[in-house]
This record gives structure tokens, C-alpha cells and sequence, in this order.
């Protein structure tokens, strides 16, 4: 299978799959069979945070194994972990937050990249530096939907991801807003699920979820 991801470096992961899902691996074995079925359920992209030991050794088996994902690290707080993600094979990064240094770090890294922002000023900031995509986080403790439509009017070259809190019922909301090109969430991910190894429930979740767009 082919990689959905467009031939462009800088090519956006916004426009994928209406949904993201956001994956923590305890044990890198499980990476390549949750990874296809995701990839099978209509969600290529992927983005696997790095808050474990398991998390580029889960990257690095997707990269190598499941041609169909654009397999991305999230929670990325440092240039080094910049670096040790696209080493380990990364096509894009996430921030929960940023700064200057981390920035700098993931734009050099020549691959697409989604800071995270929760404020308008922040917003005005990255949009001052060039960066129009975004990761708005934590979503819905940061205002939700009302907070992202206030900002497409003053504000319409920005393009969010919005991830923390999402779930099924209130994706569409977020994903009929203009300046919304996708959601990021775990619901698809369910604890049971993972502990059993069903990868064909993950599937199912993840079908529905990539059919969530208005």
C-alpha cells in the first residue's frame, strides 16, 4: 500500500483523515498490528507520543512495517527528541506547547509540524514566524469550539488540530468549523481493547471515526 502522505515535505497531515489518532505504546510489539488497524479503518495518521520507553522503538516498527501509515511522535518537548524521532522515522511532529529553541528544532527538521497553542496570542506569535498549522491543546478545557470559531474570523490563515477531551460526540462540531482541518483523540483506543490484542474492534472504532466528518 501506498503512503497517503502527498510527496511534499511540508505537505499537510491536517488533510488526511478527519481524525488522528493519539496512540501511547507500552509494548512495541503491539505497534505494527494497531497500526494496520488504524491504517484499515481509514486513519493513516498516526501519532504515537513519546511518554513511554516502547514509543520510537513503536515508531520504528511503523515506519518500517505498515507502509500505509504516516506514522508521527507527539508530546515532543525537546531538539533531541526532534532528532531521535525522524532518526527513528517520523513524518511529522506534535508539541503539547513550544518554544523558541523547540521551534527551531522541529523546523529544521524537515518534516511537517504542528506546535501546540492555547492562547490568541500564541496563535499571532507562530502565525508572525511563518506556522499556520497548529495543534490547539488541551481543546476543551482551553475554550472548545466556541474559543476556535471566535479566532477564524481575526485569524483565518490558522489551521488547529484540536486535541484533549475530544470524543465522538463532539468531533463534529469541531470538524464543521472552517479553520479546523482535523481532531486528535484516544476513543478509538479504548484500555480493554488494547490489553486484549483486539485489533479488529480498533478497526471498527477507527472506521467510525474516519466517517465523523460533516
Amino acid at each position: 500500500m501506498t503512503s497517503p502522505l502527498p510527496s511534499s515535505p511540508r505537505a499537510s497531515v491536517l488533510d488526511l483523515a478527519p481524525v488522528v489518532p493519539v496512540v501511547v505504546v507500552t509494548d512495541a510489539a503491539d505497534a505494527v498490528p494497531l497500526a494496520r488497524a488504524l491504517v484499515a479503518g481509514g486513519l493513516p495518521a498516526i501519532e504515537v507520543t513519546l511518554r513511554t520507553p516502547a514509543a520510537l522503538d513503536a515508531i520504528r516498527a511503523i515506519a518500517a512495517e505498515v507502509p500505509g501509515a504516516v506514522v508521527g511522535a507527539g508530546t515532543v518537548l525537546s531538539p533531541e527528541q526532534v532528532t531521535d524521532s525522524v532518526v527513528a522515522g517520523a513524518r511529522f511532529l506534535v508539541s503539547p506547547g513550544w518554544t523558541d529553541v523547540l521551534l527551531d528544532a522541529m523546523r529544521a527538521s524537515g518534516v511537517p509540524f504542528l506546535p501546540g497553542v492555547s492562547t490568541t496570542s500564541e496563535v499571532v506569535t507562530l502565525l508572525e514566524r511563518g506556522v499556520r498549522e497548529m495543534k490547539f491543546f488541551p481543546a476543551q478545557a482551553a475554550g472548545g469550539t466556541a474559543y476556535l470559531k471566535s479566532l477564524a474570523g481575526p485569524l483565518p490563515l490558522a489551521r488547529f488540530c484540536p486535541t484533549g477531551g475530544i470524543g465522538p460526540g463532539s468531533a463534529p462540531e469541531y470538524l464543521a468549523l472552517p479553520n479546523v482541518g482535523c481532531v486528535g483523540g484516544t476513543w478509538m483506543l479504548p484500555d480493554d481493547a488494547l490489553a486484549a490484542k483486539d485489533w479488529g474492534r480498533v478497526e471498527r472504532l477507527a472506521r467510525e471515526a474516519a466517517a465523523l466528518r460533516p
